[in-house]
């Protein structure tokens, strides 16, 4: 898609944009200078938070959300790839050990997003093994805010499912380590750039979606992440 008025004062006005608030800590606020000063009749209007808000009813312009699109009202642009995997500490693993399948799961304790529905886990044979959170497993804390859950994980918590982009420094660093490495969660999530098929796609939507694609979804930091 080619940038409609890039770097052109024509641009204006403000844009409304509801996105997890983790991801926006990671990726987004910090390109914020660039994107203003590239634009600088366009405002931001951010709406922060990891559980899904309406985005027709909210009157929002834009929404990121990382998960396979489903809402027939909404039009998507893939942003990058959301690969999840299941982690946990050092050093809750040094104190508990480390599953070495899908059932031992459920004699560990689980960090678990609010409201998750249960991800399959697939086997190198991909042949299901079981899911994530197994139906008799101990779900000791459960979290709607995924720096929160990624906080707790490293701190010894239990084991938890979250996406690379994420916990990708955490897993450079040794900080959190990936549990279950032979099995791989059978997801279709994607990261996507959302808005509403009765909106017009307006310059500064349209800037906004490019700039992100430019500096985000192009060379997404954890998608060539070593051994993942």
């Amino acid at each position: 898609m080619a940038a409609l008025g890039k770097g052109s004062s024509n641009v204006s006005g403000t844009l409304r944009f509801a996105a997890s608030s983790t991801f926006v800590q990671r990726f987004v606020a910090p390109i914020l200078p660039e994107f203003l000063e590239r634009y600088p009749g366009v405002n931001v209007e951010l709406k922060l938070s990891d559980t899904q808000v309406n985005l027709i009813e909210g009157g929002f312009d834009l929404a990121l959300r990382n998960y396979a699109v489903e809402d027939s009202s909404l039009i998507g642009r893939k942003l990058a790839e959301d690969k999840r995997i299941l982690c946990a500490s050092p050093s809750y693993l040094k104190k508990y050990g480390a599953p070495n399948t899908p059932e031992d799961l459920i004699r560990h304790q689980l960090l678990v997003f609010m409201n998750s529905k249960p991800r399959k886990l697939i086997s190198e044979s991909d042949k299901q093994a079981g899911s994530f959170p197994p139906p008799k497993g101990k779900s000791r804390v459960i979290c709607d805010d995924g720096a929160s859950m990624r906080i707790a994980a490293k701190a010894g918590v239990g084991v938890c499912m979250s996406s690379l982009w994420n916990i990708y420094s955490e897993l450079e660093e040794g900080t959190l380590v990936r549990v279950l490495p032979d099995y791989r969660i059978d997801d279709q999530a994607a990261i996507w750039l959302v808005y509403p098929k009765s909106n017009v796609l307006t310059s500064k939507v349209r800037v906004f979606i490019d700039f992100l694609v430019e500096k985000i979804g192009i060379s997404a930091t954890w998608a060539n992440l070593k051994s993942q």
